[in-house]
């Protein structure tokens, strides 16, 4: 493992940072910035912003990868689906993967898609969230591991999300889970044939063989499915 120290300024892909005393690790397949102690989440507010596409770790920041075309295209897709189907509705807000969500002091995550319900909305802050989302999903890409996969499931699941939604296309596989608020923990959705239905967007269904179609179906078009337009 390769280790630089940077007193003034680290360079990351598209932006540069003024930062002091962090420290650039290289590790197989990873570039991590460590400081001299934990970064808690107010200092990363203070350090990175919505152009840096980084999260706070554990007190370490951890630079996104880049997503493949077909992850972008698919949140696309989801996001405008989802957006404008609560915005018809009046339910809340739909956020994307520049909405940091607290999980510790030293922990925050990014996921790709978030929805807060409109008698919460008061949690969305200009920084980011200061409580769980409604429902949280992710996108996986063929880089990430089942470790990584069972860490995002475990965080959501700690700080109380209600939903959470694991698109995986490497596997096209869609893992859906709910918040058992006995037990604290999440518990599978039963799908209904091929179709998810939210349990916290009143209405919202949508087809999981949806995400595998190339290209992608219309969002026009499902819209006209469920009665947006």
């Amino acid at each position: 493992m390769e280790r630089e120290v940077y007193s003034v300024v680290i360079k990351m892909p598209d932006v540069t940072q003024v930062i002091t005393n962090l420290k650039v690790e290289h590790i197989p397949d990873k570039v991590v910035y460590v400081s001299e102690h934990p970064l808690t989440l107010e200092e990363f507010y203070e350090l990175f912003g919505e152009d840096d596409n980084v999260e706070l770790i554990d007190g370490v920041v951890i630079p996104k990868m880049a997503v493949q075309d077909h992850h972008e295209d698919l949140f696309r897709f989801l996001f405008i689906f989802l957006a404008l189907y609560v915005e018809k509705h009046g339910l809340g807000i739909v956020r994307g993967s520049r909405t940091l969500v607290p999980i510790t002091p030293y922990r925050g995550r990014l996921p790709d898609i978030l929805f807060v319900r409109k008698e919460r909305e008061d949690i969305v802050g200009q920084k980011g969230l200061t409580d769980a989302p409604d429902l949280a999903i992710e996108i996986i890409s063929p880089g990430d591991t089942e470790m990584d996969i069972m860490q995002l499931q475990t965080d959501y699941e700690q700080i109380g999300t209600r939903e959470f939604w694991i698109i995986d296309q490497p596997r096209k596989q869609v893992r859906a889970f709910s918040l058992d608020k006995v037990k604290n923990v999440f518990v599978p959705i039963k799908l209904d044939g091929n179709i998810l239905h939210s349990e916290v967007i009143t209405g919202f269904w949508l087809k999981i063989d949806w995400f595998w179609q190339k290209p992608l179906p219309s969002v026009s078009d499902i819209l006209k499915k469920v009665g947006v337009l």
